[in-house]
């Protein structure tokens, strides 16, 4: 994103977006027919209020499987658009002193408002060359060993830290395995938990799986409005329980993965507002929403004590699930069969069969005599 862009180039619309594309369109044309004296004032105001109603319309009722699309959109801003606009003298921090540097994990000290602090944000890719560099925001164990690493630098030196999530989940691929993804994030979440100082997480668009909790853990969770938060990407589920990606739609429903659901849950602190028709279409205000956020919540961070932030943490992941209830219906009890007893004859009866056959012997016998 360059300096001077803040205003959506309309070159993506989104599917539920086809109304405010024909707009735009004739606004546009509006524009190129114009006389050099200048445009048709009237009739573009129409126009604008036109689209801005058609904008309230579409993103008042999202579905879960619009956030998703709205979250993915391929001019949100990304990590390094908010490091850009947002940090001041950034310094970035590279490798893991062990393998390598994943460039899906980028750390740095900065300052954002008068706070000094360690930014640790997941970078999708802008461009084709960045994001096969980037793993499409996919880290590797590297990723999160740097992230550990510069987190534990920073609680050397007394600075907080503010993580930024965007990732479709940690990448699956078998070096990834090899190299121990999963003892990586298993070792940030154990770490995190006790880091001894301020943690903000902030998710800034896709929050995917183990790959987004990496980085996740804190004292503060926030979403972007239109950002989702998942134990597992909405494709992925629908192949795991329909074996048929198609059906990620209902996956999305039922995973209850919106900023809307999960502050229900209370699994996040804070909704941070998007601009209308989302992120991309004003990167600056959500950018500087975000910045308020983090500065607003450092403050009131700073003022607990070590021992009682790292308890009111400690409650607050225990905390998780509290408000959650089972909605299992139970199946009926079948009822038991009793056995039938059997009957037992009559004694009346027994001595009237013996005497009848009794009877018929006898003549038997007489017949048999003559």
């Amino acid at each position: 994103m360059n300096d001077t862009e803040n205003k959506f180039s309309g070159n993506q619309y989104l599917p539920f977006e086809e109304t405010v594309a024909d707009i735009d369109r004739k606004i546009a044309e509006l524009k190129r027919s114009s006389t050099p004296i200048g445009v048709n004032s009237s009739k573009l105001r129409k126009l604008q209020r036109e689209q801005i109603s058609e904008l309230k319309k579409a993103y008042s009722k999202l579905s879960a499987w619009q956030t998703i699309q709205v979250s993915r959109h391929p001019e949100r801003p990304l990590f390094p658009d908010y490091m850009h606009h947002m940090v001041k003298n950034p310094r970035e921090l590279c490798g893991d002193r062990c393998f390598g540097d994943d460039r899906a994990i980028i750390t740095a000290f900065g300052q954002i408002g008068r706070e000094r602090v360690l930014i640790i944000g997941q970078n999708k890719g802008r461009d084709t060359r960045e994001k096969i560099e980037c793993n499409f925001g996919c880290p590797n164990p590297e990723g999160y060993r740097k992230a550990l690493a510069k987190m534990k630098l920073a609680e050397k030196f007394g600075l907080p830290v503010v993580t930024f999530i965007d990732t479709p989940g940690a990448y699956p691929g078998i070096g990834a395995e090899e190299r121990g993804q999963a003892q990586a994030i298993a070792l940030n979440l154990r770490e995190m938990s006790r880091l001894k100082v301020p943690i903000i997480s902030i998710v800034i668009g896709e929050g995917g799986s183990g790959g987004a909790l990496g980085i996740g853990v804190g004292d503060r969770l926030a979403m972007l409005e239109y950002s989702y938060y998942s134990v597992i990407s909405p494709e992925g589920c629908a192949g795991i329980l329909w074996h048929d990606g198609a059906k990620a739609n209902e996956a999305a429903e039922a995973l209850k993965l919106t900023s809307t659901d999960l502050t229900k849950l209370g699994l996040i602190d804070h909704v941070i507002s998007e601009p209308l028709g989302g992120a991309h279409r004003n990167p600056r205000d959500v950018i500087y929403s975000v910045e308020q956020y983090i500065i607003k919540t450092l403050r009131e961070l700073k003022r607990f004590k070590i021992d009682t932030l790292l308890d009111n943490r400690y409650k607050r992941l225990r905390a998780i699930g509290q408000n959650f209830q089972a909605t299992v219906t139970p199946k009926p009890t079948p009822k038991k069969k009793t056995p039938e007893k059997p009957k037992i004859p009559d004694r009346l009866s027994i001595s009237a069969q013996l005497k009848e056959t009794e009877k018929i012997e006898t003549e038997i016998l007489e017949e048999a005599l003559d």
